[in-house]
């Protein structure tokens, strides 16, 4: 019995910072649909697409190259990796003298298979433009 009210006293902060959370939400929209400016006039003018003052060619649809998405891709998959070698570098110290050793080859071990897939992906043209 004594461990449910634990449970439950623990999720009750949980809920209180939803309960917060959802009233703040209401409360800024509620505010924001009194207070706020709604256009007097709507013209062709004023429904036009503005981008820093200079007047837009051609359609606001552009097709982008496959490349470009492949490298945010490889890129966003590279940086997460690196992410993951913060908390070894944090453990590093901590860890040495209880792993032997293991904990250095764990990360040469990482850094060879990131430097395999980036070797793959210059081999295969991934980063080539032309």
């Amino acid at each position: 019995m004594q461990a449910d009210n634990a449970a439950l006293i623990s999720y009750t902060a949980v809920v209180a910072m939803i309960i917060v959370g959802l009233v703040l939400v209401g409360a800024l929209l509620l505010i924001n649909k009194i207070l706020g400016q709604r256009p007097t006039e709507h013209t062709r003018k004023k429904d036009d697409t503005y981008e820093c003052g200079v007047d837009y060619v051609g359609t606001g649809h552009q097709q982008f190259s496959v490349r470009y998405y492949l490298v945010a891709l490889v890129f966003l998959l590279f940086d997460v990796e690196i992410v993951f070698m913060y908390p070894w570098t944090l453990a590093y110290k901590a860890y040495l003298p209880v792993s032997g050793g293991f904990i250095i080859w764990e990360v040469v071990l990482f850094a060879t298979i990131l430097l395999g897939g980036y070797i793959y992906l210059r081999l295969r043209g991934a980063f080539d433009w032309d």
